[in-house]
Parts: structure tokens; C-alpha cells; sequence
């Protein structure tokens, strides 16, 4: 017998290190060659480590949320015979998105066993309300008790049903003729849990940190009348071929992301990239437009590649394809990276405003607000003014102030705000 160790093998993009998200075997486990080891996490993707070799596991290189880094030991596995070192290098890690997990449920906690004997009668709490006569004493199991000392009900009030004891039938009857007393609990009662930070919510809990510690944020809104522009994606909607039509139902976000790159041009500040070591900001030429997706797992940012490119259809088919490949894990490392410039919306949850974290090393992030109804003063024909009911929407945006001056960003989504109000400059040239 012989030991072969299992380094951590490279897997290409310039990762030097990787986080251990999962162990799919344990230390005595026989493992067989090809076999699905562990799941390692770089880069907001998750990588399938399979075994090179035959054997049985002798040794692993941590726990979950540990970092292996390139080229050290993973795995000591126990073999027949000799293999050479090149087995490793013949292990092909494949790179998916992180999968959505099963909720995870918290256990009931185990119910407290009733006592065998009768316990010895004990002095009830002293009862809230004020009273000249001593505290009775009650009959009751310690879990009727702990019941009631967690609703905050004094047993001296509560009567028992039969035999002077207090069972929880009593509680429950005492509950539903005084619930307007305030006796009705609030919420349940759950242990605390700690949860160990690994995988993707570590990943995302770093780059939060890294970009409002590095970045000094401003945040810019306004406001938006969309009811024209509502309007005119409805009549778009209605205008496709029925069942044999391929193009997807529009919604908002396409229509704005056309906005943004129509306009990205005039503002090439917005559409860049900051190198904190370099000291060296890059302005793209291309709007590779991340879109900030959550999943079961926490935030993805899918890449829409060269969206100044696409038209509204297309943009609408890659929103829903890209977000669907992100929640199911399925998409690929090269989506989830290399945006220029992030879009962050939280639909009909999105709120009157927000303060969005830059997708770092980006310098802005866009984020629409809820569409809202509310009655406006608009001018008519007739150059007299009236009141109507508009459809209304808050974009902000939060820009690095190091790169984007207020000016610029106030300008840039005073320009969007012009074309979303006005719905056919933007279908024009």
C-alpha cells in the first residue's frame, strides 16, 4: 500500500486559492476514481474536485469556510500499489454556479417529559395585578409552568380543569377568553443558532466590506414620470405574434438598460473600471452590464455582454436567461464576471429609494425604484394645467466619488430621465 496526497489542483483564471464549501467524503471513506470529493468556491463559483485515483481517504485538508490554496495538499489517499504524481493533473475540476440549497429547517425542540411522581407543589409567581391575598399555590408539570412563565401568565389565575392540576388545555382555555389581556404570545419561542459565513455568502460579505471601506459613495435620486413609457411597453407587448412569437414579455429593465447605453457615450465616466493599486481608472468601450440577481445561495451579478449591441427583445430574452442560469447554478464562471457597470433592481419590492453598494471595482450601480400611482399637475393642450394620475419611479444611482463627480451622475440620470419620459427618443436612432 502506498499514500498518494491530492494537492489542490490549479483551475485556471488566475485563481491562487479556493474556499472549501463542501465535503462529499470523510476520513475512512473508499473513494473511487473519478468520484466527486468536494466542492471547492473562487470567484462566486463553485468547482466539483473528483478523485484522480482509487483508494481509501486517510486524511482532509480542513473543515467548510477553510482556504486551500493552489498547489497544497487536499487530500492523502490510500492506494495499491505506486501512482505518479500526474494523476492529479488528470482530475478535471468543472466550474458551475453555486446551487440554490435545501432550506434548511430548525429542529422542534424535544418536549419536556412529564414527571412520574407528582412533583411537590411550589409557590406560583406573585400575580401582576395588585391583591391584599397571599399567592396561591398551583399544581403543574414544570413544562406547563415554563409555558406560562414564557406568556407571562401568573398559574394562580389560570383554573384547572379537573383534580387541582394546571395542564396545557387549561393555558390554552385561559388564552382564548383573555387573549385581549395581552396574554397572546407575540411570536415563537427558537433557539439561538450560529451559522458559519462560507461559499457565497462569504464571498459576498468581503466584497460588501471591500467596496464601502475602499469606495467613498454618493448616492443621487429622482424621480421619474413612466406613465408614457408604461404605455408604450404594454403596446410593444401586445404587439407580438402570439404563441409561435419567440420574444419574451418586456419589462422595465430592458427599457432602461437601452436608456443607459444610449446615453453611455456622452458619460463614458459611468461605464468604468477602478484599479485602487494602479491608481489607473479604465473608461469601457463596451457596456458589459452586470445584473444583480438574488438567488437561494445570496446576490449573483450576471453579465449581459455588450448590451449597447442588443435590441430591446434580445436584452429582455438575455435578462431572463441569465437570471434563470444564475438561481438554478447552472451558469458559468465567465457570466459572473467582468461587468463594467451594474443595474440593481428589487421590482414591486424596490421601495420610494435606495442607497445600492457599488459592484466593486466598478465605479456606479443604477438602481430603479417601485412604480407608484399618484396624482400630478401636468399641463395639457391647452396650456392649462390639470391633475391626473401618473405612473411614477425613483432611479438612484451611487458612484464612486473618486471617479464620478456629483455633476456628472446628477447630468447622466437627468439625460435618462428625459428619454424615459419621452419613450420614442428612445426607440430612436
Amino acid at each position: 500500500m502506498a499514500t498518494f496526497t491530492f494537492n489542490m489542483p490549479d483551475v485556471g483564471e488566475g485563481v491562487a486559492e479556493a474556499e472549501i464549501v463542501e465535503w462529499q467524503v470523510k476520513v475512512g471513506d473508499t473513494v473511487s476514481e473519478d468520484q466527486h470529493l468536494v466542492d471547492v468556491m473562487t470567484d462566486k463559483a463553485t468547482i466539483d474536485i473528483e478523485s484522480p485515483v482509487d483508494g481509501v481517504v486517510k486524511e482532509v485538508a480542513g473543515e467548510v469556510g477553510d482556504t486551500i490554496a493552489v498547489g497544497a495538499m487536499l487530500l492523502v489517499i490510500e492506494v495499491e500499489g505506486e501512482v505518479s504524481e500526474e494523476a492529479a493533473e488528470e482530475a478535471a475540476p468543472e466550474l458551475k454556479a453555486a446551487p440554490e440549497p435545501e432550506p434548511e429547517v430548525a429542529p422542534e425542540p424535544a418536549p419536556e417529559p412529564e414527571p412520574a411522581s407528582e412533583p411537590e407543589p411550589e409557590p406560583a409567581p406573585q400575580p401582576t395585578s395588585v391583591s391584599s391575598e397571599p399567592a396561591a399555590k398551583v399544581l403543574a408539570t414544570p413544562a406547563v409552568r415554563k409555558r406560562a412563565r414564557d406568556l407571562g401568565i401568573d398559574l394562580a389565575q389560570v383554573k384547572p380543569a379537573e383534580d387541582g392540576r394546571v395542564r396545557h388545555g387549561d393555558l390554552d382555555q385561559f388564552l382564548s377568553y383573555n387573549s385581549a389581556g395581552g396574554f397572546s404570545a407575540a411570536g415563537r419561542t427558537r433557539e439561538d443558532e450560529a451559522i458559519k459565513v462560507i461559499g457565497l455568502r462569504k464571498r459576498i460579505a468581503q466584497n460588501m466590506s471591500a467596496a464601502k471601506r475602499n469606495i467613498p459613495h454618493f448616492t443621487y435620486v429622482e424621480e421619474c414620470d413612466v406613465t408614457e413609457l408604461e404605455r408604450m411597453r404594454a403596446q410593444l407587448n401586445s404587439a407580438r405574434g402570439g404563441a409561435d412569437d419567440s420574444r419574451p414579455k418586456l419589462t422595465m429593465l430592458p427599457l432602461l438598460i437601452s436608456a443607459i447605453c444610449k446615453l453611455i457615450p456622452d458619460y463614458p465616466m459611468i461605464n468604468a473600471r477602478y484599479d485602487d493599486e494602479a491608481n489607473v481608472v479604465t473608461r469601457h468601450g463596451s457596456v458589459h452590464l452586470g445584473m444583480a440577481t438574488q438567488t437561494g445561495t445570496g446576490l449573483m451579478v450576471p453579465v449581459i455582454r455588450d448590451a449597447q449591441s442588443r435590441n430591446l427583445w434580445q436584452l429582455a430574452m438575455e435578462i431572463g436567461r441569465l437570471a434563470s442560469a444564475a438561481r438554478d447554478g447552472s451558469a458559468k464562471s465567465e457570466e459572473l464576471s467582468g461587468s463594467t457597470l451594474t443595474v440593481t433592481s428589487l421590482g414591486p419590492l424596490g421601495g420610494v429609494a435606495t442607497t445600492p453598494v457599488i459592484n466593486r471595482p466598478e465605479v456606479a450601480i443604477i438602481g430603479p425604484n417601485r412604480i407608484i400611482e399618484r396624482p400630478m399637475f401636468v399641463t395639457g393642450p391647452d396650456g392649462q394645467e390639470r391633475i391626473e394620475k401618473r405612473k411614477l419611479m425613483n432611479i438612484s444611482i451611487s458612484c464612486d466619488h473618486r471617479v464620478v463627480d456629483g455633476y456628472d451622475a446628477a447630468s447622466f440620470i437627468q439625460e435618462i430621465k428625459k428619454l424615459i419620459e419621452t419613450p420614442v427618443l428612445l426607440l430612436g436612432d
